[in-house]
């Protein structure tokens, strides 16, 4: 070996054995950055990062039956994935049992159908609930799904004290953007602050929600958009908890957030660090915070579902690889990546470990994770920090004015008056038509076409799956104990009816083999529907 090649010092190095440092700052230091794990934590919120700790890699996934989904979740783990994230169907996503008829044909096609303890027991037979670290994408119904996770947890033994995951339990961006809404709002905001309250008391692992940008992306926001209107929901759960009496410190250090991550590399990066100054400011400075921990956004990225083409399927694992490179790049704590085939169908197991390779990859062989906040100090990435923050905030005082007296929760009026809905609907109306006139240009559908369509592997959903479930569901009701049942229900109408804490007779409930549709009913008596208002 050549004098010039040796290896320099026991830490990492690159490939010709020059020594990489933990961090590289400029001198002076500027304080709007800070150091890594360091106040405002615009380089990161460990000193390390990803030297002493990789981000968690969950792939999200749930398909047809609980048992299915079993087989993919055990084929991830068996892959290399760190964590679960459980997509579930939408019928369990509204509150409705697979044999209402509100549910006929949607039964296990976009997630797992889960109706009863028996199902969830099923979803996770065999995965050791007290080492795993599961995120369930569930909002309308999360304290129902909790409820359940923790059901099994005690079924197997499992200290529910040393469970650890999240839920998603954003209910603000369905009204925005998704539409898996139940209850009005007011109603809804009381669930989530339920959850937070006992979390905090029964679950201090867990993360009690995930305050979700993705899907406001998903339906065509701006980087900028997603990155105040994310925050602004923020700003509401954490107003919310504190009007309930909770302590800011008991709760907001198990906050987390859900990002997008498109395809500008360094926009989305520079979003991520900008996201993280802001929110450490807003919790210290607005709410005043102690801990250091409620000050830190961590947060899960996702790559963008809605730029994959289902024109040259292929490209998308490029595309998906530049996205996850910019949630590394920015400094995410879970990253899920998608499949290339996920314009056609949910993913195949082969897309699905390809998903996951791709994290893998930039882990291992590209170097990112050697140092701190490669990006740092770039003209470039720190002046699209600053202007998307300030364009943020800019945002953020025109929500905070639809609610002078209380500015945090300026956003509950802002959905209600259309704002935030608008503001999305016409950066998507801009997106589509710079797409359709060719002035933004994507690879293999307005540009570099091709006449032949490519032939590619689909997932498909087996067609006898809904009578199946509907058939363990409706055995479930005759064998259970109808005294029992029924007592659980009453209670949960009850402290829906009061003032009380939802999630300890919603967990009563669970055990006593209620289901989801009867205990979202029983909800749905007490507080009614949401019913949208359509604005153009």
């Amino acid at each position: 070996m050549s004098p010039s090649l040796k290896p320099t010092s026991s830490g990492p190095q690159t490939t010709s054995g020059i020594p990489i440092a933990a961090s590289y700052a400029p001198h002076p230091p500027n304080p709007s950055l800070g150091q890594p794990g360091e106040f405002p934590y615009t380089r990161g919120i460990r000193p390390e990062m990803y030297r002493s700790r990789l981000w968690t890699m969950r792939q999200y996934a749930g398909m047809g039956d609980a048992e299915a989904s079993n087989e993919r979740y055990k084929f991830l783990l068996a892959s290399g994935t760190a964590g679960l994230s459980v997509a579930f169907d939408l019928p369990t996503q509204i509150g409705f049992d697979s044999d209402a008829p509100e549910a006929l044909g949607e039964v296990g096609r976009v997630g797992v159908a889960i109706d009863s303890i028996d199902d969830m027991t099923r979803l996770f037979a065999g995965i050791p609930l007290e080492t795993i670290s599961t995120s369930m994408t569930i909002n309308a119904t999360a304290a129902i799904l909790l409820a359940l996770y923790v059901a099994v947890a005690r079924r197997n033994r499992v200290d529910s004290r040393a469970l650890q995951g999240t839920i998603q339990n954003d209910i603000l961006k369905e009204y925005i953007a998704r539409g898996t809404y139940i209850f009005p709002i007011p109603h809804a905001m009381r669930l989530v602050t339920d959850t937070f309250a006992w979390c905090a008391q029964e679950l201090p692992n867990w993360n009690p929600i995930s305050i979700s940008g993705y899907h406001m992306r998903e339906a065509g926001c701006t980087a900028v958009q997603e990155l105040a209107f994310t925050l602004a929901d923020g700003l509401a759960y954490t107003q919310a908890a504190l009007d309930s009496g909770l302590d800011i410190d008991a709760f907001a250090p198990r906050l987390s957030f859900f990002f997008n991550a498109h395809s500008n590399l360094f926009e989305e990066a520079a979003k991520f660090r900008a996201a993280r100054r802001m929110w450490a400011h807003l919790t210290r400075d607005r709410f005043h915070a102690r801990n250091p921990k409620s000050w830190q956004l961590r947060f899960h990225t996702q790559t963008a579902g809605s730029t994959l083409t289902a024109l040259q399927p292929e490209n998308n694992t490029v595309r998906t690889t530049l996205q996850a490179l910019s949630a590394v790049l920015g400094g995410t704590q879970s990253l899920h990546t998608n499949g290339f085939d996920e314009a056609l169908a949910l993913p195949t197991e082969a897309a699905a470990r390809l998903a996951l390779r791709t994290q893998q990859i930039l882990a291992h062989e590209s170097g990112v994770t050697q140092t701190v906040d490669p990006l740092a100090g770039s003209y470039f990435v720190e002046a699209l920090t600053d202007e998307l923050e300030a364009r943020a905030y800019t945002y953020l005082d025109r929500i905070a004015a639809f609610d002078p007296a209380q500015p945090s929760l300026g956003v509950l009026r802002a959905i209600a008056q259309g704002y935030i809905q608008r503001e999305i609907q016409t950066a998507a109306y801009a997106w589509q038509s710079a797409v359709e006139s060719g002035g933004t240009i994507v690879v293999g559908v307005n540009r570099f076409t091709e006449d032949t369509p490519a032939e590619v592997p689909i997932q498909r959903i087996d067609p006898t799956l809904e009578a199946r479930q509907v058939a363990r569901t409706r055995a479930l009701r005759l064998r259970r104990n109808p005294a029992t049942w029924a007592a659980s229900l009453a209670a949960v109408k009850d402290a829906a009816s009061s003032a009380a804490n939802l999630m300890p007779p919603i967990l009563a409930a669970v055990e006593a083999e209620a289901t989801v549709g009867e205990i979202a009913n029983t909800l749905r008596h007490v507080f009614g529907e949401y019913r949208e208002t359509v604005f153009l």
